[in-house]
């Protein structure tokens, strides 16, 4: 990955800078884990461990690029875990509670440089705090 923000390192920098203190707030800490990490996978757990059983998760694929092919864009998705039911933040937003904000429900935030990267967590973030924390917390249930 380039060091145009594609690398693990400039994404978790980012995370933490563009959502760590909404995520705090809300009561979720970052899991130190550097193998997951590593891996591409961010985790999100409650920091009072009274919903020990929900947390957010952020995975990263980054883009690739070759002599034969462009560079890639690299994105990422998130997905949030509730009493074992595991659902993506896109398929909650626009599938659950029927807003259409993103192009669908297996949406994947892309982008190509730390600039486009701070967008897409801006975004992300903003659904975060208005769908996916409240439906963790129980506080916001999709319509029947």
């Amino acid at each position: 990955m380039s060091e145009s923000g594609g690398s693990v390192a400039t994404f978790r920098l980012l995370l933490l800078t563009v959502l760590g203190q909404a995520l705090g707030a809300a009561g979720y800490l970052l899991d130190e884990e550097p193998v997951s990490e590593a891996a591409g996978r961010f985790r999100f757990l409650p920091a009072d461990n009274a919903a020990a059983d929900s947390r957010i998760e952020l995975q990263v694929l980054a883009g690739t690029s070759s002599e034969w092919a462009p560079q890639m864009p690299s994105r990422f998705r998130v997905t949030l875990f509730r009493q074992g039911v595991e659902r993506p933040l896109a398929a909650l937003v626009v599938q659950d509670f029927g807003v259409e904000i993103l192009p669908s429900a297996e949406h994947w935030w892309s982008w190509r440089d730390s600039v486009e990267l701070g967008a897409a967590l801006a975004e992300a973030g903003h659904l975060l705090v208005g769908f996916g924390i409240p439906w963790l917390k129980g506080e916001l249930e999709p319509p029947t």
